[in-house]
Protein backbone atom coordinates (compact mmCIF):
# COMPACT_ATOMS: atom_id res chain seq x y z
CA UNK A 1 0.00 0.00 0.00
CA UNK A 2 1.37 3.41 -0.93
CA UNK A 3 2.20 5.97 1.74
CA UNK A 4 -0.98 7.83 2.65
CA UNK A 5 0.40 10.74 4.69
CA UNK A 6 3.39 11.25 2.41
CA UNK A 7 3.89 14.91 3.33
CA UNK A 8 4.24 14.14 7.05
CA UNK A 9 7.61 12.91 8.38
CA UNK A 10 8.11 10.64 11.37
CA UNK A 11 7.53 12.80 14.46
CA UNK A 12 10.65 13.06 16.60
CA UNK A 13 11.48 14.52 20.00
CA UNK A 14 13.21 17.91 19.71
CA UNK A 15 12.85 19.28 23.25
CA UNK A 16 10.86 22.06 24.85
CA UNK A 17 12.62 24.85 22.90
CA UNK A 18 11.62 23.47 19.51
CA UNK A 19 9.37 25.58 17.30
CA UNK A 20 8.80 22.76 14.81
CA UNK A 21 5.04 22.08 14.82
CA UNK A 22 5.67 18.49 13.71
CA UNK A 23 7.90 17.54 16.63
CA UNK A 24 7.49 16.43 20.23
CA UNK A 25 8.59 18.90 22.88
CA UNK A 26 8.04 16.71 25.94
CA UNK A 27 7.41 13.16 24.74
CA UNK A 28 10.74 11.38 24.47
CA UNK A 29 9.59 7.73 24.27
CA UNK A 30 12.70 6.00 25.58
CA UNK A 31 13.69 8.59 28.19
CA UNK A 32 13.69 7.15 31.70
CA UNK A 33 11.30 8.90 34.09
CA UNK A 34 10.85 7.43 37.55
CA UNK A 35 12.82 4.34 36.61
CA UNK A 36 10.86 3.42 33.45
CA UNK A 37 10.79 4.59 29.83
CA UNK A 38 8.07 7.11 29.09
CA UNK A 39 6.47 4.83 26.48
CA UNK A 40 5.98 2.10 29.09
CA UNK A 41 4.42 4.47 31.61
CA UNK A 42 2.10 6.23 29.18
CA UNK A 43 1.17 3.38 26.81
CA UNK A 44 -0.41 5.68 24.24
CA UNK A 45 -3.11 4.22 22.00
CA UNK A 46 -4.78 5.44 18.81
CA UNK A 47 -8.58 5.44 18.85
CA UNK A 48 -9.70 3.86 15.60
CA UNK A 49 -13.21 5.36 15.64
CA UNK A 50 -12.33 9.04 15.91
CA UNK A 51 -9.08 8.92 13.98
CA UNK A 52 -9.97 6.61 11.11
CA UNK A 53 -13.76 7.01 10.94
CA UNK A 54 -14.69 10.39 12.39
CA UNK A 55 -15.27 12.85 9.55
CA UNK A 56 -16.50 15.88 11.48
CA UNK A 57 -20.20 15.10 11.18
CA UNK A 58 -22.25 16.56 14.00
CA UNK A 59 -25.95 16.97 14.73
CA UNK A 60 -25.98 20.25 12.81
CA UNK A 61 -23.89 19.45 9.76
CA UNK A 62 -22.31 16.96 7.39
CA UNK A 63 -18.73 15.76 7.53
CA UNK A 64 -15.83 18.04 6.69
CA UNK A 65 -12.97 15.52 6.47
CA UNK A 66 -12.59 12.81 3.83
CA UNK A 67 -11.79 9.46 5.47
CA UNK A 68 -12.48 7.46 2.29
CA UNK A 69 -8.98 8.05 0.85
CA UNK A 70 -10.41 8.56 -2.64
CA UNK A 71 -12.03 5.12 -2.72
CA UNK A 72 -15.67 4.11 -3.25
CA UNK A 73 -15.85 0.37 -2.49
CA UNK A 74 -16.70 -0.02 1.20
CA UNK A 75 -14.28 -2.86 1.98
CA UNK A 76 -11.45 -1.15 0.10
CA UNK A 77 -12.10 1.99 2.15
CA UNK A 78 -11.82 0.03 5.39
CA UNK A 79 -8.63 -1.66 4.22
CA UNK A 80 -7.21 1.79 3.49
CA UNK A 81 -8.25 2.90 6.99
CA UNK A 82 -6.23 0.01 8.43
CA UNK A 83 -3.13 0.96 6.44
CA UNK A 84 -3.59 4.62 7.38
CA UNK A 85 -3.93 3.75 11.07
CA UNK A 86 -0.65 1.84 11.12
CA UNK A 87 1.13 4.57 9.18
CA UNK A 88 -0.11 7.09 11.75
CA UNK A 89 1.05 4.91 14.64
CA UNK A 90 4.45 4.44 13.04
CA UNK A 91 4.97 8.14 12.36
CA UNK A 92 3.70 9.16 15.82
CA UNK A 93 5.56 6.37 17.65
CA UNK A 94 2.30 5.07 19.17
CA UNK A 95 2.50 1.44 20.25
CA UNK A 96 -1.20 0.55 20.69
CA UNK A 97 -4.64 1.01 19.16
CA UNK A 98 -8.25 0.47 20.27
CA UNK A 99 -11.33 -0.25 18.18
CA UNK A 100 -15.04 -1.03 18.04
CA UNK A 101 -16.00 -3.85 15.70
CA UNK A 102 -17.88 -1.47 13.38
CA UNK A 103 -14.83 0.81 13.15
CA UNK A 104 -12.72 -1.78 11.38
CA UNK A 105 -15.31 -3.25 8.99
CA UNK A 106 -18.67 -2.01 7.67
CA UNK A 107 -21.87 -3.75 8.70
CA UNK A 108 -23.47 -5.88 5.96
CA UNK A 109 -27.06 -6.98 5.35
CA UNK A 110 -26.89 -9.79 7.89
CA UNK A 111 -24.69 -10.93 10.77
CA UNK A 112 -23.05 -13.75 8.82
CA UNK A 113 -21.88 -11.41 6.07
CA UNK A 114 -20.79 -8.81 8.60
CA UNK A 115 -18.69 -11.40 10.43
CA UNK A 116 -17.10 -12.45 7.14
CA UNK A 117 -16.10 -8.84 6.55
CA UNK A 118 -14.67 -8.66 10.06
CA UNK A 119 -12.63 -11.80 9.43
CA UNK A 120 -11.19 -10.32 6.24
CA UNK A 121 -10.12 -7.10 7.96
CA UNK A 122 -8.86 -8.99 11.01
CA UNK A 123 -6.54 -10.93 8.70
CA UNK A 124 -5.18 -7.60 7.45
CA UNK A 125 -4.80 -6.17 10.97
CA UNK A 126 -2.98 -9.30 12.07
CA UNK A 127 -0.53 -8.91 9.18
CA UNK A 128 0.00 -5.20 9.88
CA UNK A 129 0.57 -5.88 13.58
CA UNK A 130 3.10 -8.59 12.81
CA UNK A 131 5.04 -6.32 10.44
CA UNK A 132 4.99 -3.26 12.68
CA UNK A 133 5.06 -4.61 16.24
CA UNK A 134 2.00 -2.54 17.12
CA UNK A 135 -0.40 -4.01 19.68
CA UNK A 136 -4.09 -3.99 20.51
CA UNK A 137 -4.78 -2.32 23.85
CA UNK A 138 -8.47 -3.26 23.90
CA UNK A 139 -11.41 -4.06 21.70
CA UNK A 140 -15.14 -3.53 22.05
CA UNK A 141 -18.44 -3.83 20.18
CA UNK A 142 -20.50 -0.94 18.84
CA UNK A 143 -23.93 -1.83 20.22
CA UNK A 144 -25.38 1.66 19.93
CA UNK A 145 -25.18 3.06 16.37
CA UNK A 146 -27.53 0.72 14.47
CA UNK A 147 -31.26 1.56 14.84
CA UNK A 148 -31.89 -1.90 16.31
CA UNK A 149 -30.25 -0.53 19.48
CA UNK A 150 -32.57 2.45 19.85
CA UNK A 151 -33.85 0.99 23.15
CA UNK A 152 -30.46 -0.31 24.25
CA UNK A 153 -28.59 -3.57 23.71
CA UNK A 154 -28.29 -5.64 26.88
CA UNK A 155 -31.03 -3.44 28.36
CA UNK A 156 -33.34 -3.54 25.37
CA UNK A 157 -37.03 -4.32 25.92
CA UNK A 158 -36.74 -6.75 22.99
CA UNK A 159 -35.17 -10.17 23.58
CA UNK A 160 -34.19 -10.47 19.91
CA UNK A 161 -32.02 -7.37 20.30
CA UNK A 162 -30.39 -8.85 23.41
CA UNK A 163 -29.57 -11.99 21.44
CA UNK A 164 -28.17 -10.02 18.51
CA UNK A 165 -26.00 -7.93 20.86
CA UNK A 166 -24.69 -11.10 22.50
CA UNK A 167 -23.74 -12.52 19.11
CA UNK A 168 -22.04 -9.27 18.13
CA UNK A 169 -20.08 -9.11 21.40
CA UNK A 170 -19.07 -12.76 21.04
CA UNK A 171 -17.46 -11.97 17.70
CA UNK A 172 -15.78 -8.82 19.04
CA UNK A 173 -14.31 -10.83 21.91
CA UNK A 174 -13.01 -13.45 19.49
CA UNK A 175 -11.29 -10.75 17.41
CA UNK A 176 -9.81 -9.18 20.54
CA UNK A 177 -8.40 -12.55 21.63
CA UNK A 178 -7.08 -13.32 18.17
CA UNK A 179 -5.26 -9.98 17.98
CA UNK A 180 -3.80 -10.40 21.46
CA UNK A 181 -5.76 -7.57 23.06
CA UNK A 182 -5.03 -6.80 26.71
CA UNK A 183 -8.56 -5.63 27.48
CA UNK A 184 -12.22 -5.68 26.48
CA UNK A 185 -14.43 -2.67 27.19
CA UNK A 186 -18.14 -2.29 27.86
CA UNK A 187 -19.46 1.18 27.19
CA UNK A 188 -23.24 1.28 27.49
CA UNK A 189 -23.89 3.80 24.76
CA UNK A 190 -27.64 3.34 25.05
CA UNK A 191 -27.83 1.24 28.21
CA UNK A 192 -30.11 3.59 30.10
CA UNK A 193 -33.48 5.25 29.78
CA UNK A 194 -35.23 8.41 28.62
CA UNK A 195 -38.22 8.07 30.98
CA UNK A 196 -39.13 5.71 33.80
CA UNK A 197 -42.74 5.76 32.57
CA UNK A 198 -41.91 3.00 30.06
CA UNK A 199 -38.93 1.36 31.82
CA UNK A 200 -38.56 -1.85 33.83
CA UNK A 201 -35.33 -0.79 35.50
CA UNK A 202 -34.92 -3.98 37.50
CA UNK A 203 -35.11 -6.25 34.45
CA UNK A 204 -32.82 -4.01 32.42
CA UNK A 205 -30.13 -4.03 35.10
CA UNK A 206 -30.48 -7.77 35.58
CA UNK A 207 -30.10 -8.32 31.84
CA UNK A 208 -27.07 -6.05 31.61
CA UNK A 209 -25.40 -8.12 34.33
CA UNK A 210 -26.42 -11.35 32.56
CA UNK A 211 -24.75 -10.31 29.32
CA UNK A 212 -21.58 -9.19 31.09
CA UNK A 213 -21.37 -12.46 32.99
CA UNK A 214 -21.87 -14.47 29.80
CA UNK A 215 -19.16 -12.45 28.08
CA UNK A 216 -16.66 -13.02 30.87
CA UNK A 217 -17.34 -16.76 30.93
CA UNK A 218 -17.06 -17.10 27.15
CA UNK A 219 -13.93 -14.97 26.86
CA UNK A 220 -12.14 -16.92 29.56
CA UNK A 221 -13.17 -20.19 27.89
CA UNK A 222 -11.36 -19.19 24.68
CA UNK A 223 -8.21 -18.05 26.43
CA UNK A 224 -8.68 -14.34 27.12
CA UNK A 225 -6.21 -13.37 29.86
CA UNK A 226 -6.72 -9.61 29.87
CA UNK A 227 -8.93 -7.21 31.81
CA UNK A 228 -12.61 -6.41 31.37
CA UNK A 229 -13.49 -2.74 31.71
CA UNK A 230 -16.63 -0.70 32.16
CA UNK A 231 -16.46 2.89 30.95
CA UNK A 232 -18.64 5.13 33.15
CA UNK A 233 -20.71 7.86 31.50
CA UNK A 234 -23.73 9.64 32.98
CA UNK A 235 -25.74 10.71 29.93
CA UNK A 236 -25.71 11.28 26.19
CA UNK A 237 -27.09 9.72 24.17
CA UNK A 238 -29.65 8.56 26.77
CA UNK A 239 -30.85 10.93 29.47
CA UNK A 240 -29.71 8.59 32.25
CA UNK A 241 -27.20 5.80 31.69
CA UNK A 242 -26.79 2.96 34.14
CA UNK A 243 -23.00 3.36 34.14
CA UNK A 244 -23.31 6.94 35.47
CA UNK A 245 -19.95 7.18 37.25
CA UNK A 246 -17.36 4.97 38.93
CA UNK A 247 -19.21 4.82 42.24
CA UNK A 248 -22.48 3.86 40.52
CA UNK A 249 -20.75 1.16 38.49
CA UNK A 250 -19.08 -0.20 41.62
CA UNK A 251 -22.50 -0.58 43.25
CA UNK A 252 -23.78 -2.40 40.16
CA UNK A 253 -20.79 -4.75 40.00
CA UNK A 254 -20.98 -5.61 43.68
CA UNK A 255 -24.71 -6.26 43.55
CA UNK A 256 -24.29 -8.80 40.75
CA UNK A 257 -21.04 -10.35 41.96
CA UNK A 258 -19.04 -9.00 39.02
CA UNK A 259 -16.64 -6.85 41.02
CA UNK A 260 -13.80 -9.38 40.75
CA UNK A 261 -14.12 -9.46 36.95
CA UNK A 262 -14.19 -5.77 36.00
CA UNK A 263 -12.04 -2.67 36.28
CA UNK A 264 -12.73 0.88 35.10
CA UNK A 265 -11.85 2.59 31.86
CA UNK A 266 -12.04 6.22 32.99
CA UNK A 267 -12.69 8.99 30.47
CA UNK A 268 -11.94 12.59 31.36
CA UNK A 269 -14.90 14.07 29.47
CA UNK A 270 -17.30 11.56 31.01
CA UNK A 271 -16.10 12.53 34.48
CA UNK A 272 -16.96 16.18 33.91
CA UNK A 273 -20.36 15.28 32.44
CA UNK A 274 -21.07 13.45 35.71
CA UNK A 275 -20.20 16.57 37.69
CA UNK A 276 -16.82 15.23 38.84
CA UNK A 277 -13.21 16.04 38.12
CA UNK A 278 -11.09 13.64 36.10
CA UNK A 279 -8.92 13.10 39.18
CA UNK A 280 -11.96 12.28 41.31
CA UNK A 281 -12.99 9.39 39.08
CA UNK A 282 -9.44 8.09 38.96
CA UNK A 283 -9.11 8.34 42.74
CA UNK A 284 -12.39 6.47 43.36
CA UNK A 285 -11.21 3.72 41.01
CA UNK A 286 -7.77 3.56 42.62
CA UNK A 287 -9.05 3.50 46.20
CA UNK A 288 -11.43 0.67 45.31
CA UNK A 289 -8.85 -1.42 43.47
CA UNK A 290 -10.53 -1.11 40.06
CA UNK A 291 -8.20 1.29 38.26
CA UNK A 292 -7.67 -0.13 34.79
CA UNK A 293 -7.34 2.09 31.74
CA UNK A 294 -7.92 5.68 30.61
CA UNK A 295 -9.61 7.40 27.69
CA UNK A 296 -7.60 10.60 27.39
CA UNK A 297 -9.53 13.63 26.23
CA UNK A 298 -11.22 16.73 27.61
CA UNK A 299 -14.56 18.47 27.33
CA UNK A 300 -15.55 22.08 26.93
CA UNK A 301 -16.97 23.43 30.19
CA UNK A 302 -19.23 25.77 28.20
CA UNK A 303 -20.86 22.87 26.36
CA UNK A 304 -23.07 20.23 27.94
CA UNK A 305 -22.12 17.25 25.81
CA UNK A 306 -19.22 14.92 25.10
CA UNK A 307 -16.91 16.97 22.86
CA UNK A 308 -13.98 14.52 22.99
CA UNK A 309 -11.31 17.16 22.47
CA UNK A 310 -7.64 16.29 22.42
CA UNK A 311 -6.30 16.94 25.94
CA UNK A 312 -4.23 20.06 26.53
CA UNK A 313 -5.21 20.90 30.13
CA UNK A 314 -1.99 20.57 32.13
CA UNK A 315 -3.67 20.51 35.55
CA UNK A 316 -5.79 17.54 34.48
CA UNK A 317 -2.79 15.75 32.96
CA UNK A 318 -0.56 16.22 36.02
CA UNK A 319 -3.21 15.11 38.50
CA UNK A 320 -4.19 12.20 36.24
CA UNK A 321 -0.62 10.93 36.07
CA UNK A 322 -0.27 11.47 39.82
CA UNK A 323 -3.12 8.97 40.30
CA UNK A 324 -1.65 6.57 37.74
CA UNK A 325 1.72 6.57 39.51
CA UNK A 326 0.06 6.13 42.91
CA UNK A 327 -1.88 3.18 41.47
CA UNK A 328 1.40 1.52 40.53
CA UNK A 329 1.10 2.39 36.84
CA UNK A 330 -0.80 0.64 34.09
CA UNK A 331 -0.92 -3.14 33.88
CA UNK A 332 -3.11 -4.11 30.92
CA UNK A 333 -4.49 -0.60 30.42
CA UNK A 334 -3.06 2.56 28.88
CA UNK A 335 -3.83 6.07 27.64
CA UNK A 336 -6.18 5.78 24.69
CA UNK A 337 -6.82 9.05 22.87
CA UNK A 338 -10.62 8.90 22.65
CA UNK A 339 -10.27 12.30 21.03
CA UNK A 340 -11.06 13.92 17.72
CA UNK A 341 -9.77 16.96 15.89
CA UNK A 342 -12.25 19.81 15.80
CA UNK A 343 -14.72 19.85 12.91
CA UNK A 344 -12.95 22.80 11.31
CA UNK A 345 -9.56 21.04 11.62
CA UNK A 346 -10.20 18.83 8.60
CA UNK A 347 -6.83 18.37 6.89
CA UNK A 348 -4.63 15.28 7.32
CA UNK A 349 -1.94 17.35 9.01
CA UNK A 350 -4.44 18.31 11.73
CA UNK A 351 -4.55 14.68 12.88
CA UNK A 352 -0.84 14.87 13.61
CA UNK A 353 -1.06 18.24 15.33
CA UNK A 354 -3.84 16.83 17.52
CA UNK A 355 -1.93 13.74 18.60
CA UNK A 356 1.29 15.69 19.17
CA UNK A 357 -0.60 18.09 21.45
CA UNK A 358 -2.22 15.27 23.42
CA UNK A 359 0.94 13.18 23.71
CA UNK A 360 3.06 16.14 24.75
CA UNK A 361 0.47 17.14 27.33
CA UNK A 362 0.54 13.77 29.04
CA UNK A 363 4.31 13.43 28.68
CA UNK A 364 4.75 16.73 30.50
CA UNK A 365 2.05 15.64 32.94
CA UNK A 366 4.09 12.51 33.70
CA UNK A 367 7.25 14.53 34.24
CA UNK A 368 5.52 16.98 36.58
CA UNK A 369 3.61 14.30 38.48
CA UNK A 370 6.91 12.61 39.31
CA UNK A 371 8.28 15.96 40.48
CA UNK A 372 5.19 16.46 42.63
CA UNK A 373 5.69 13.09 44.30
CA UNK A 374 9.45 13.54 44.66
CA UNK A 375 8.89 16.98 46.21
CA UNK A 376 6.82 15.26 48.90
CA UNK A 377 5.23 18.31 50.50
CA UNK A 378 1.69 17.57 49.40
CA UNK A 379 1.82 13.91 50.38
CA UNK A 380 3.37 14.84 53.72
CA UNK A 381 0.67 17.43 54.35
CA UNK A 382 -2.05 14.82 53.84
CA UNK A 383 -0.17 12.37 56.07
CA UNK A 384 0.10 14.98 58.83
CA UNK A 385 -3.51 16.06 58.43
CA UNK A 386 -4.74 12.59 59.37
CA UNK A 387 -2.07 11.90 62.00
CA UNK A 388 -4.66 11.81 64.81
CA UNK A 389 -5.63 8.35 63.55
CA UNK A 390 -2.11 7.02 64.19
CA UNK A 391 -2.36 6.92 67.99
CA UNK A 392 -4.76 7.19 70.90
CA UNK A 393 -8.48 7.19 70.19
CA UNK A 394 -7.83 7.54 66.45
CA UNK A 395 -5.82 4.33 66.36
CA UNK A 396 -8.59 2.58 68.30
CA UNK A 397 -11.15 3.77 65.72
CA UNK A 398 -9.09 2.53 62.79
CA UNK A 399 -8.32 -0.83 64.39
CA UNK A 400 -11.96 -1.43 65.28
CA UNK A 401 -11.17 -1.60 68.98
CA UNK A 402 -13.29 1.44 69.89
CA UNK A 403 -17.02 0.89 70.58
CA UNK A 404 -19.77 3.48 70.56
CA UNK A 405 -19.64 3.46 74.36
CA UNK A 406 -15.88 4.03 74.29
CA UNK A 407 -16.30 6.99 71.95
CA UNK A 408 -19.07 8.48 74.09
CA UNK A 409 -16.89 8.18 77.21
CA UNK A 410 -13.96 9.78 75.38
CA UNK A 411 -16.14 12.66 74.08
CA UNK A 412 -17.63 13.32 77.54
CA UNK A 413 -14.19 13.48 79.12
CA UNK A 414 -12.81 15.63 76.28
CA UNK A 415 -15.46 18.31 76.67
CA UNK A 416 -15.15 19.81 73.18
CA UNK A 417 -12.92 19.58 70.11
CA UNK A 418 -10.16 22.19 70.29
CA UNK A 419 -7.45 20.82 68.01
CA UNK A 420 -8.72 21.53 64.49
CA UNK A 421 -6.16 22.77 61.96
CA UNK A 422 -6.50 24.53 58.62
CA UNK A 423 -6.90 22.50 55.45
CA UNK A 424 -4.60 25.01 53.71
CA UNK A 425 -6.08 24.46 50.24
CA UNK A 426 -4.55 27.64 48.83
CA UNK A 427 -1.11 26.71 50.18
CA UNK A 428 -1.31 23.33 48.44
CA UNK A 429 -2.55 24.85 45.19
CA UNK A 430 0.42 27.21 45.31
CA UNK A 431 2.78 24.26 45.75
CA UNK A 432 1.20 22.63 42.70
CA UNK A 433 1.67 25.82 40.68
CA UNK A 434 5.28 26.24 41.82
CA UNK A 435 6.14 22.69 40.73
CA UNK A 436 4.29 23.00 37.43
CA UNK A 437 5.52 26.45 36.46
CA UNK A 438 8.54 27.14 38.67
Amino acid sequence: MKEIFKDIPKIKYEGSKSTNPLAFRYYNPDEIIGGKPMREQLKFALSYWHTMCGDGTDMFGAGTADKCFGLTDSMEIYKAKAHAAFELMEKLDIDYFCFHDRDIAPEADNLSQTNARLDEITNLLEELMKNSGKKLLWGTANCFTNPRYMHGAATSCNADVFAFAAAQIKKAVEITVRLGGDGYVFWGGREGYETLLNTNMGLELDNMARLMRMTVEYARSIGFKGDFYIEPKPKEPTKHQYDFDTATVLGFLRKYGLDKDFKMNIEANHATLAGHTFQHELRVARENGVFGSIDANQGDMLLGWDTDQFPTNMYDAVLCMYEVIKAGGFTNGGLNFDSKARRSSFEDEDIFHSYIAGMDTFALGLRLAHKLIEDGRMDQFVEDRYSSYKSGIGADIVSGKATMADLEKYALEMGDVTTLKSGRQEYLENILNSIMFG
